[in-house]
């Protein structure tokens, strides 16, 4: 058998590689002067160096790069689309429907108000009077009713009109208003009939014209209230039959003739 001859390059000192994961080691290289020196010329090419801080903005670059990858796997970092908030565009400025709209709702409330305080405030002896029912037609309509004494100068009678009216538009239906101006002489006989001494004086009537009670004076409203509920139920009493406030003097009524005798006030 021949011999193999062997030569400087022997293959036995090939040694064969072996992978082992678990034990390889990294070697770094110490990069030369040359190197570093081309490096920092690339850097000074396309780095731009941040006015404030003075750094390169590659650095910046390389620290949202290892925050990123310091990230653990498997974690959703998906930002929703209603998290992320919409560019800024400068402070908002209504707009000329806006302000209409804003106008609108102001004049509407407006007028409400007025309103309200026309039907608490601006409510006069007069408006009631016009529209209460002639004494005679309210004694013949099988109604019960209410009559009120009253005068144009009684600073009483003015201050509970707001009430009176209030409580008339609630029961006008089934209860007759009447008012009476202790100033006419037509209602002299009424006057002693009743016994009226101070004013406003309330008598409640019952349907058939018997006097049920009466109320004389500034009293609250919820003695009015009750009465004239109690006779639009139609019951057999009224729960103020007999109160008193503080009233107006009838003795110092002012007598005069009216221009029409027909007149119920």
């Amino acid at each position: 058998m021949a011999k193999v001859a062997c030569t400087s390059i022997g293959l036995h000192r090939v040694k064969p590689f072996h992978f082992r994961p678990h034990q390889t080691t990294l070697h770094f290289v110490k990069p030369s002067t040359n190197q570093l020196n081309n490096l920092g010329k690339y850097q000074r090419l396309y780095c731009q160096t941040d006015p404030k801080t003075g750094d390169c903005c590659q650095q910046n670059s390389e620290s949202a790069v290892k925050e990123q990858s310091s990230i653990e796997p498997g974690v959703d970092t998906e930002i929703s689309k209603a998290e992320v908030s919409p560019p800024s565009t400068g402070p908002a400025y209504p707009t000329r429907d806006f302000n209409r709209r804003v106008a609108l709702v102001s004049v509407l409330a407006a007028v409400g108000l007025f309103s309200s305080q026309r039907l608490d405030v601006g409510v006069s002896l007069k408006d009631i009077t016009a529209a209460a029912l002639p004494y005679e037609e309210a004694l013949s309509n099988g109604k019960p009713t209410v009559v009120e004494f009253y005068a144009d100068w009684c600073e009483v009678c003015r201050e509970l009109a707001p009430d009176v009216y209030k409580v008339e538009q609630q029961y006008k239906d089934r209860v007759n208003f009447v008012m009476l101006n202790v100033d006419n002489t037509k209602w002299e006989q009424e006057l002693d009939e009743f016994g009226v001494e101070g004013i406003p004086h309330f008598a409640f009537l019952d349907k058939d014209g018997n006097e049920e009670g009466n109320v004389v004076g500034r009293l609250p409203k919820q003695y009015l209230l009750e009465n004239v509920d109690a006779l639009a139920r139609g019951k057999e009493s009224i729960p103020y039959s007999r109160a008193v406030g503080q009233y107006t003097s009838a003795e110092s009524r002012k007598v005069h003739q009216v221009s029409d005798p027909r007149s119920h006030g």
